[in-house]
């Protein structure tokens, strides 16, 4: 086994695999952006460095900072978690060369199946079928109008690297091609350093199943049940379930082995995800995530098995611990991702900001992931999970309402979250019934009159006259950007309570937006989240309909178009591509 591991990741994945390995007695090194200096994952580690920077680009996507922070820190052994560099060969052969370990497959598999053109190329060696699609990058709009007219719409354009719904767009028709493509690229730049793209035909009314897979370096395989994962918006996944209901003990198997002989198809090992589109009886293989998926937590909590013990254990060359026949699911397990999100008339915005109050649920069957506590800040520059929710109960209709009861247990203030519509999901007769699809929450599912709120924040806490007392307190300072805890006697001084990285000025005063970012009728369309500015629309002396997207604002790695609600003419423009707004800030004013 590994001696001190290094997570090159942050949030709750980071916090996941930091306790896992303690649980093996394996040391843990976190890594952190500027923004990041006293977050969860950062608080737990036994060792912590910075790499700097704010943007992901600037910290998480940096290879050469933390390449050097695996040289300073003696770590033996990699784990990348999931998003950044998971599914990145370049970043696993850098570790590898450095006679690191990467915890994953290795990086030969990573190409194949990290592009999702060459992972339809090996599932089909494998004798997998998958949705009618291309096999090279899209270079040219030109492309993707040839294949609508042959194969009609809508289209799905896809980030060719990477997963999770990042990067890709659905085109309805011909005219919306070329922003679709520009903004699958810009996403997916952001999210996995790579903006290479490709399409296939997009079902419109199909559930995701995913099946878990596992294959150690003695060439063992095996699958540890499915996973459904189709109540999504914006192609996220917004709750997932194990075992997937109302499939047939076939089709589970059917889908169960298709997976083994795409991890075959490539010499892969360690955990992997490959991903169906299920339709009809029938199946279609979508992608293989060579990583740990989000959400894992489901499969474990239904077979029994720690995910992440397994991959440092396979990582450090021991076989799978059972057989194909010794997988054993028991209940039904559900998982919500918390994301600081408003969903407030469906519309599902960016929610930065500081998390003044979080209080998680507990209880029988109940587990909480998070990466977060009271007193961390979300920021718009990461994205936007602030923890998982996983359930479990002896059966389907157990766990729906073992979840409903946890969901309605969370005391959360500061930023809006999904739980609003979370519960609206759980509670809908057609989730309980297994007729929802992946379009089932933005086509179906009515939440135009759901109001979402951020809760109450804690009063400050008064300063007191007299002279301060000496008090022991502990300082967290950075020796060559390697972290360290200080004790120190300072004065006591009363100090506002404040969240963690909130500032000290008086706060941005927020003008009434639409989820759709426009004041209401004033003719100033002000953005509703803070966020960067990627592209502007309109110019001045432009004459503009109402619901017409006027600029595009980039917030936790997602791209929100922001729009007029009022017809008229472009005064005033405020902003330029690159900007960085905040919460109210108007960008364009129409006459």
């Amino acid at each position: 086994m590994f001696s001190k591991v290094l997570i090159a990741n942050r949030g709750e994945i980071a916090v996941r695999v930091i306790r896992g390995c303690r649980e093996l007695g394996v040391k843990t090194v976190a890594v952190y952006s500027e923004l990041d200096r006293d977050a969860l994952h950062v608080r737990l580690a036994d060792e912590a460095y910075a790499l700097g920077g704010k943007t992901a680009a600037e910290s998480y996507l940096n290879t050469d900072a933390i390449l050097d922070v695996i040289r300073r820190s003696g770590a033996d052994a990699v784990h990348p978690g999931y998003g950044f560099f998971s599914e990145n060969a370049d970043f696993a052969r850098a570790i590898t060369d450095l006679g690191v370990t990467f915890i994953g497959p290795p990086p030969e598999a990573i190409e194949v199946m990290g592009d999702k053109i060459s992972a339809r190329l090996a599932a089909e060696r494998g004798g997998v079928s998958g949705v009618p699609g291309t096999t090279v990058f899209i270079t040219d709009p030109s492309e993707v109008v040839e294949f609508g007219r042959s194969h009609g719409y809508p289209i799905a354009i896809k980030a060719a690297y990477g997963g999770g719904g990042r990067g890709m767009k659905v085109v309805t028709d011909e005219a919306s091609i070329n922003s679709a493509i520009e903004s699958a690229q810009r996403e997916a730049k952001a999210y996995f350093g790579r903006d290479e793209i490709y399409m296939e035909r997009y079902l419109e009314n199909p559930r995701h199943i995913e099946i878990q897979v596992f294959g150690d370096q003695q060439g063992n395989y095996v699958y540890l049940a499915e996973r459904d994962c189709s109540a999504q918006r914006r192609h996220q996944k917004l709750i997932e379930e194990a075992p997937a209901p109302g499939l047939g003990d076939e089709i589970r198997r059917q889908m169960g082995e298709a997976a083994v002989a795409v991890a075959r198809a490539c010499g892969y090992f360690n955990a992997g995800t490959c991903e169906f589109l299920y339709q009809d009886g029938g199946f279609f293989f979508l992608e293989m995530n060579t990583r740990l998926q989000v959400e894992h937590p489901v499969t474990e909590m239904v077979t029994g098995v720690d995910l992440v013990e397994w991959q440092l254990r396979i990582a450090a060359g021991e076989p799978l611990p059972i057989s194909q026949d010794q997988v054993c699911v028991t209940g039904h397990a559900i998982e919500v991702r918390i994301n600081a999100e408003n969903p407030s008339g469906g519309k599902f915005m960016p929610s930065p900001g500081p998390l003044t109050k979080l209080r998680t649920p507990s209880g029988y069957g109940t587990r909480w992931d998070g990466g977060y506590e009271a007193g961390d800040t979300i920021s718009q520059y990461y994205d936007n999970l602030v923890g998982k929710l996983i359930c479990w109960g002896k059966d389907r209709d157990t766990a729906i309402a073992r979840t409903l009861r946890a969901l309605n247990e969370f005391d959360v203030a500061g930023v809006h979250t999904t739980i609003p519509a979370d519960i609206a999901i759980l509670e809908h007769p057609d989730f309980a019934a297994v007729e929802h699809s992946t379009k089932w929450v933005e086509d179906v599912l009515d939440l135009k009159n759901l109001v979402s709120s951020k809760g109450d924040a804690p009063a400050p806490v008064p300063g007191e006259d007299g002279e301060p007392a000496t008090v022991r307190r502990t300082v967290e300072v950075e020796v060559n950007s390697k972290k360290f805890s200080v004790a120190m006697w300072v004065p006591e001084t009363p100090a506002t309570a404040l969240p963690a990285g909130a500032a000290t000025k008086a706060p941005r005063p927020k003008r009434s937006a639409t989820a759709g970012g426009a004041s209401s009728g004033s003719g100033s369309v002000a953005v509703p989240m803070q966020g960067t500015i990627v592209k502007v629309l309109v110019a001045e002396g432009d004459v503009v309909e109402a619901g017409q997207t006027v600029v595009v604002l980039e917030a936790m790695k997602m791209e929100n178009n922001i729009a007029a609600e009022k017809s008229g003419t472009v005064k005033t423009v405020k902003v330029k591509p690159g900007d960085t707004v905040g919460s109210g800030d108007v960008v364009v004013i129409i006459e």
